[in-house]
């Protein structure tokens, strides 16, 4: 479609057209009364164009945040055992003659600011992971060896020290205000090139980009690229709402996506640090996984929602208040679960020994279990991680089964049947099961053997969907099968 500009037309024209000469007098007043609104619109209208112009105009907001920032320089040590492997074909030619590897530096470089004017300061903890030593540099070129407080790789979050007082200290804004499509603001060391601002908008809040990483980072399109790192994130009003942390890509550099951490979460890792160097984390003691179209028919729920309980730890927080497997987790303390990621996040910024509320769904009724949450012993015990996802069951549904040996039955210590081949364009696989899932139950019935769910199959015509529980890469998971 072919669109233009049409001139508006004169007011003698307009006059000629419509207007009996006997009402010049009054029309003409009634044409003042509307130049005058035409006018008065048009002021109004270029002071909001100029208002909006200058609010995203970030000149004077980095003149005055600038300071606040500095970069990182760190310097490794690589033995020389680390440095150099050589090959065996050359130890056979040259036998002890061979050169005495040689250790060797390693340096690297990131982004850091201010929370304080006595000179703490926050950046990635993999900006500064391993260093020997570490220095900044200021927005006046100087250059002050920093002390590690302490490092937390879950968060990706350090805290560093320089002595001295009077520094430019941020201020530190709430990131649980933000909204999708806000302005926000980056400045760093991208590539060396210091305090390099960079400007876009919100994309997405809470997203959980990594199972290993309790982080529900804030997304933008804000450049951002290596040396960036650990550098502050503003929104409009100047105030830091994220720790700079990520990008998504192929090439090592920026793509349109970056993920910063938010403010709030800093906040309780850096009191941690600063308290003792270390971080202590809350545990439920649950593993959860996302409710998709079949499960939610399954439990009832008018969507897709909640975090379904697929495994619980023993003896821990979860299990002692009276949650169960194939429980559904609404929410936790008030705040609605819509994800498991969601459920992830809330336990993440909570403590060891904050009490918890829960609304739970189990028999498609909606329960509240209060209980206390324990404390995460070590880092190997992955609490509430995210499954990854998908699952299946006979010719009737498209797969094949077998029941498992005695040896499969001890490593895995489970009973169940294990499918072997599975139909692309049937209902087990349009249901999200897997070749080497192993099914454990069907319907609330326990499926030792090809028997047991043979039967169970037996009695499921009326229902839609059923619940599938099974076993999955060692890991528990439960399926919503289609049997329609």
């Amino acid at each position: 479609m072919n669109l233009s500009l049409t001139p508006i037309p004169t007011h003698s024209q307009a006059a000629t057209k419509t207007k009996p000469s006997e009402d010049k007098p009054m029309m003409q007043s009634l044409w003042l009364i509307m130049r005058h609104l035409f006018l008065l619109a048009g002021l109004l209208f270029s002071f909001n164009t100029a208002a909006l112009a200058q609010s995203v105009d970030f000149a004077d907001l980095v003149e005055q945040v600038a300071p606040g920032v500095v970069r990182v320089d760190v310097v490794q040590k690589i033995s020389g055992d680390q440095n150099q492997q050589i090959p065996e074909v050359f130890k056979r030619f040259f036998g002890d003659q061979l050169p005495t590897p040689e250790d060797r530096l390693q340096s690297g470089s990131g982004s850091a600011f201010f929370i304080s004017s006595d000179g703490y300061l926050i950046t990635n903890h993999h900006v500064v992971e391993d260093a020997d030593s570490i220095t900044v540099t200021l927005s006046d070129r100087r250059e002050i060896d920093a002390k590690l407080i302490g490092s937390d790789k879950r968060t990706d979050i350090a805290l560093l020290k320089i002595e001295g007082s009077g520094y430019p200290a941020l201020k530190l804004g709430n990131s649980d205000a933000l909204r999708v499509g806000q302005l926000v603001l980056a400045i760093g060391s991208p590539f060396g090139f210091d305090y390099s601002a960079s400007s876009g908008i919100v994309s997405a809040t809470s997203r959980n980009i990594s199972s290993e990483q309790s982080v529900p980072f804030i997304q933008t399109d804000v450049a951002l690229n290596p040396g960036n790192s650990g550098g502050p994130l503003f929104n409009a009003t100047g105030e830091v709402v994220g720790v700079n942390s990520r990008i998504f890509s192929g090439t090592g550099g920026y793509m349109g996506l970056s993920f910063s951490i938010p403010i709030n979460l800093a906040n309780g890792i850096v009191a941690q640090l600063k308290d003792s160097g270390s971080v202590s984390r809350a545990y439920l003691g649950v593993y959860p996984q996302d409710i998709d179209r079949n499960l939610a028919q399954v439990y009832g729920l008018p969507r897709p929602q909640g975090a379904l309980i697929t495994r619980l730890a023993e003896g821990e927080a979860a299990e002692s208040a009276g949650i169960k497997v194939g429980d559904i987790i609404l929410s936790l303390n008030d705040t609605a679960i819509d994800r498991a990621a969601d459920l992830v996040n809330i336990v993440g910024r909570s403590k060891p020994g904050d009490r918890f509320i829960a609304t739970v769904r189990r028999d498609n009724k909606n329960l509240s279990i209060s209980g206390k949450l324990g404390k995460l012993e070590s880092e190997e015990a992955q609490d509430e991680e995210t499954p990854s996802s998908n699952l299946t069951a006979t010719d009737k549904l498209g797969m094949t089964l077998r029941g498992l040996t005695p040896d499969e039955q001890q490593y895995l210590e489970v009973s169940g049947v294990v499918i072997t081949q599975v139909t692309p364009t049937g209902l087990a696989a349009r249901s999200g099961l897997l070749r080497g899932d192993v099914i454990t139950s069907l319907a609330g019935v326990k499926t030792p053997d090809q028997s047991a769910l043979n039967q169970a199959l037996a009695k499921i015509n009326k229902s839609p969907v059923v619940e599938v529980r099974l076993v999955r890469q060692g890991r528990p998971y439960i399926v919503g099968l289609r049997v329609e």
